[in-house]
Parts: structure tokens; sequence; C-alpha cells
């Protein structure tokens, strides 16, 4: 049967606290480093890819940047984040969106974050779109994060298939827009003390699309 997929996470969103997400993290430690590995400054056009109510924004805002975009299929996902940040949620844009209905403008953002949204693309057509999408949101030399399950990872999670990423396979799909910079290996720890092994890759947009 087909699932309802804004359905499955607005249930989801509404029936747990955050500490009860497998992906729930403090602090997003991974991501950071990777924005603090490319100097960006700190009035770099960010968005965060299936962000919901995840703690990314909060440590963008501490850090002073001024220009964050979060883009979840949620609306409770979102509320709550807004909820936690009070006033300071109004120095963030928000989009309640499937990532496979946003149509961003070209050259929109600096630096484009992804941390397990992509991976529950499973189909060539909606994998194919998502790359086209990125490298027409992202300027000409700006950078893509991108965390996934890796080969080692779980095969599903919030009871939905996912696709799991090696370096290889990444490259497949991004290469033709994208060259891969540097890539790090992540165990996270869930609330539950179970792990999941994470793959991230950083990319640039090619300034040249093959």
């Amino acid at each position: 049967m087909e699932v309802n997929t804004k359905s499955h996470w607005e249930n989801i969103y509404n029936g747990k606290t955050e500490q009860e997400y497998s992906w729930f993290q403090p602090y997003p430690r991974t991501s950071i480093e990777f924005i603090e590995y490319f100097r960006l400054p700190k009035n770099a056009r960010i968005i965060d890819i299936g962000g919901g109510d995840s703690h990314l924004v909060d440590t963008l805002l501490q850090l002073g940047y001024t220009e964050a975009t979060v883009l979840d299929i949620s609306a409770t996902a979102i509320e709550k984040a807004k909820k936690r940040l009070g006033g300071l949620a109004a120095q963030v844009k928000w989009i309640v969106s499937d990532v496979n209905e946003f149509e961003p403008v070209a050259g929109q953002y600096d630096f484009w974050h992804d941390r397990a949204a992509f991976h529950f693309l499973t189909t060539e057509p909606l994998i194919r779109r998502y790359a086209e999408m990125a490298q027409r949101a992202i300027r000409p030399g700006g950078y893509f994060v991108l965390g996934t399950f890796s080969p080692t990872g779980p095969k599903k999670c919030s009871g939905l298939d996912i696709r799991q990423y090696s370096r290889g396979s990444m490259d497949a799909v991004f290469a033709p827009f994208f060259r891969r910079i540097k890539c790090k290996e992540e165990t996270h720890l869930t609330p539950f003390r179970t792990t999941q092994h994470f793959l991230f890759c950083s990319f640039r947009r090619r300034r040249l699309v093959k």
C-alpha cells in the first residue's frame, strides 16, 4: 500500500517528543564542521532540507548566520521548531513543502544541507529530479552537504524504506553537477542507545555543468 508521506510525517511529529526521534541530535556536530570547513560568511544563504525541528538552525543563529531557511514536509515539525526558538524564529525563512515539489529560484542558495532527507527517495525519477533541483538552486561555486545512511546503516527509518549510499553511489548521482570534496563517516547514537551509521559527503557546484 502506498504511503501518504505528508500524513506519515505529521503523525510522527504529532506523536513524539524530540527525544523520541531516532535522528535527534542536541548539537549537529558533523554538519557544523562542514560549515566551518568552508568558511561560509555570516550572510551565506543556507537551506536545511528536511530540517524539521532539528537543532541545526538554532546553532546557525547562535553562530551569527543571518540567512537561514528550513524546509520540511511537516508543518508540525516546523511549528515545534518555531516554538522552541521563540522570537528568534522570525529570523528564519520557513518552507512547508515536500522536497519533490520544491521549486527554488536558480542560484538561490550558497549552501544546501541535507541530513537524512534525500535517502528516503528510492526511485530513479525522484533521485534524478532532486539532483537537478539542487544544482539549479545552488549558485555556481556554492556548496552541498549530504548525509545518508551508509551501506552498513539501517535499511529503514521511521517505518519507511531508504536507499543507502557509499561515496561511489553518491558520486554517480551528483557528479554531473558537483565535484566531491570530502566525506566523513559518523556513527550516530540514538536516544535509545542504538547506533546508526551515516555517511556525509560535501560537494561544490560546478561552474559549468557537464
